[in-house]
Parts: C-alpha cells; structure tokens; sequence
C-alpha cells in the first residue's frame, strides 16, 4: 500500500511517498480502507521537530491519526458484521491507503453523509463538542473565539450558536471574516487590525447591553454602548496562542473561563496563573480536552449526527492526494486556506 512517511524531522519535503506492507488485523481489530485522512495543524509541528517533549516520534514514521473509510476486514474475535460499515475512527499513521484500528475506536457513519465530510469532524468535532462541554457555554453566555476560521474554529462557531451562545469570532482578513460571518458568528473582529482588541471589547460590551446585538456588518461603531454585564467574554477560546491569546485573556470577565488549547502560533497563551486566580477566571488547558473511548464514541456520534441532519457543516479549505501530502503541510502552515485540509486517497 502507499503510505506518506515523515523521512527525517524539517519542513514539508520530508514527507515522502512510499510504498508499505498492507496491514493485518489483529485480536479485537479491525482493517478500514481509508477514503480520507484528517489533518491538523499540531502534525505540521510534530513533523518539524518542534515538539518532540509532547510527541516522542522519531522517522522515519507515518503521521495522522484520524480517518474515515470502509471496514473490509476483522481479527480474530471481532464480530464479521462490521465488514462493509462505513466509518470514522482514530488511528496512529492515518496517512495511508489502509489502516487497522481496536474494534471499539470506529464509529459508524450516518446513511447520506459523505466520507469526507466525515473525515473533517475526526479531530476537530470532538474536540470542538468537548471544549464547549468542558468550559460550559450556555444560552446567553458571550463568547470570544479565537482562530475562528480554522477547521475547529469554524464548527465552534456553528456548535456554540447551537447551544444559544452569543458569538464574537476573530478571524485574520477580510476574506475569513466574511466566512465567520457567513458560519453564524454575531460579531466578527479582524486580529490584523491594530485595535482589535478595543474592537472586541466594543463588541462584547453592545453584546452585553439589554437586547444587544451586533449588525451582521461589524462591529464599528459600539463604542459608547453601555453594557449592563461589562465589555468582556463569560467564555474566550484560544486556539492561537502566543502573543495573540495572551492579548485576549483581560478580554475574559470576571468569574468566566478561558480555554487556552491552541498553539499553531508556536505557543500555548502564557496566562497569568496569579491574576486569573483573582479575577475568579477558570483555565483550561489542552489537557482539558483529551477525552476518553466512551466520550470519543460519545462525541463523534453526535457531531456526525449534526453534520448528516445539515445543522454543522465543516469547512474543507482543500483537499490534496496522498501522494501530495508535502503540499499539504505547506498548505496548512501558510495560513491563506480557510477551514480544514484533508487528504484523499
């Protein structure tokens, strides 16, 4: 089978095609024909060496680690009804044309939802689902989200609009804007601009006033609106990082939470642990969003759900071959997509 494997730790051209043995399902496994390969931004990082103290890989080896396909073989002990079932599943080296999996990782994908679509909400579905859990978005709560154009960004977005929440999305340029806008965002700030952070601030403060809400043309303008629950987020959530998420955390209100789970910018937000301790803010970190099986299953089966009803919709920003999967990695870290890369086989 072909497989894309990190050849030696650098940037995108060490990923190079090469042709492995097929796999075999063991004890309690099952074979999956991969369709798509997810991808996100954390595999870029891996691949370049950067986080060798989280990911301890060495090359050569094969990155990724979500797919979605058919089931075309079991191992011994697993039940032969699942050959033939489509499905999503988590995997080490998902990028290749086949995969094995323990029998209680796949879950089954909905009747007229495609693959790849499925492929999408691997990774980024659950986590989504889980962090809104997790930091408790409620109706009425404002929350602030950061990198709101990126794959998780954008279901973010959708999910917390689901659950009542009023949203200020940050996007970076006129063209991620109008996407976040279009996604459901009540309010949109553009990171590019020098003042976005006394933008937010406007926009929260119109958002917390009596009735408040944002014109869908932006937030120009709402300073001076008095909002009788402060210019500030109940829930911020930063999947940046750096300087970019150290800059929202004042933008958190008192007694709110900020979720600091992102880092494609090379770093997690280095939040004062002192000041959120008086301020009353909770923290969450990427550990808050490392799940177990049966809140994987859990997740994946209600994101899939809402993508097969037509109420989330995953953003793909390409899609390239797996035999292209270095111009993947330099798709991802150039920053001009929207939304998700996934891989084709």
């Amino acid at each position: 089978m072909r497989a894309a494997q990190v050849k030696a730790f650098g940037g995108p051209e060490v990923l190079a095609t090469v042709e492995l043995a097929d796999p075999v399902p063991g004890p309690g496994e099952v074979l999956i024909d991969v369709a798509h390969a997810d991808t996100i931004y954390v595999e870029t990082q891996v691949r370049s060496g950067r986080f060798r103290a989280y990911f301890p890989v060495e090359p050569p080896y094969v990155p990724g680690g979500g797919v979605s396909g058919t089931v075309t073989a079991v191992g011994p002990g697993v039940d032969a009804g699942w050959v033939g079932r489509r499905v999503t599943s988590f995997v080490t080296g998902s990028y290749a044309e086949r995969v094995t999996a323990p029998v209680t990782a796949p879950s089954a994908v909905p009747d007229g939802l495609d693959l790849r679509t499925a492929a999408a909400l691997v990774h980024d579905g659950v986590t989504a689902a889980g962090l809104l859990e997790r930091t408790a978005v409620a109706p009425g709560d404002r929350v602030l989200i950061l990198g709101a154009s990126g794959g998780m960004g954008t279901l973010l977005i959708q999910l917390a609009r689901a659950r009542g929440a009023r949203v200020v999305a940050a996007a970076r340029g006129a063209r991620k804007s109008a996407l976040v806008r279009e996604l459901g965002a009540d309010a949109v700030v553009d990171v590019s601009e020098r003042d976005w952070v006394e933008r937010a601030r406007d926009t929260l403060r119109e958002l917390g006033a009596p009735g408040g809400s944002i014109p869908a043309t932006g937030v120009a303008g709402a300073a001076g609106a008095a909002g009788a629950a402060g210019a500030a987020a109940d829930v911020v959530l930063d999947g940046v990082g750096g300087e970019l998420g150290l800059a929202a955390f004042p933008l958190t209100a008192e007694g709110g939470r900020f979720s600091a789970h992102g880092a494609p910018s090379g770093g997690f937000a280095a939040v004062d642990v002192a000041e959120a301790e008086r301020r009353g803010v909770t923290l969450f970190g990427i550990e808050h969003v490392q799940f177990d099986e049966a809140e994987v299953r859990r997740l994946t089966a209600h994101v899939l759900a809402e993508a097969a009803a037509g109420r989330l919709r995953p953003v793909i920003g390409a899609q390239f071959p797996l035999t292209e999967a270095a111009a993947a990695h330099a798709a991802i870290e150039g920053r001009e997509l929207v939304g998700k890369v996934v891989l084709g086989m």
